[in-house]
């Protein structure tokens, strides 16, 4: 089975003060996701369609928001390929559009990606280094106005969980497990989607 899935390379930025959620929802979805159903299925990953790891910019450990501390898989500097980025939001995102250094990683990662995809605030990155310029997104609620005014000619989406326009963006927090879902059904198909987010307790 193993030599039939084409596995996906998942990395998901962490940075300080990145919101637990919205790293970890995603993380869930994908590091879940199995191609044969059921219980057993999640014992090994033969039926994995997705290799999942989270990087930043240094290997040291990052504080996330409340607290949590968590190590992340890879640096920039040694980052293997990877074919969709998460780029997650929270209280961190905010100095990062003002950071030169993240918003050049973003604009050559996207260039070198599969699919490209904000969770939150992340969108805001993403529309500072200029990837959302031209197209339809969406964020958290309370920072909706704010998109508008961070890239040229985006349409904000106020009424949507999750919205794609060639790069996915989603809601706030929780939005980003429904992003993940949309992810896999894209690439799996509905009924593989549905059986995760049934192992998960999750309704979508």
């Amino acid at each position: 089975m193993e030599g039939m899935v084409e596995r996906w390379n998942v990395g998901i930025l962490l940075f300080p003060e990145v919101e637990v959620l919205d790293f970890a929802g995603p993380f869930e979805v994908f590091s879940r996701t199995r191609l044969t159903g059921g219980i057993a299925s999640r014992l090994s990953e033969e039926a994995a369609p997705f290799s999942v790891f989270t990087l930043a910019r240094t290997a040291e450990p990052v504080r996330a928001t409340g607290g949590l501390v968590v190590v992340p898989t890879y640096a920039f500097a040694d980052l293997p390929a990877v074919d969709l980025l998460v780029v997650p939001g929270g209280l961190g995102t905010r100095p990062l559009t003002k950071d030169a250094e993240m918003l050049d990683f973003l604009r050559g990662m996207a260039t070198r990606v599969r699919r490209l995809a904000g969770v939150c605030t992340g969108s805001l990155l993403l529309a500072k280094a200029g990837l959302l310029d031209g197209r339809r997104a969406t964020t958290h609620w309370a920072s909706l106005d704010h998109l508008g005014k961070l890239g040229r000619d985006l349409t904000v989406e106020r009424d949507q969980r999750v919205v794609d326009d060639g790069i996915i963006t989603s809601g706030g927090v929780s939005a980003g497990i429904d992003m993940a879902l949309y992810v896999v059904e894209i690439l799996w198909g509905r009924e593989v989607a549905d059986e995760t987010a049934h192992y998960m307790e999750y309704r979508r």
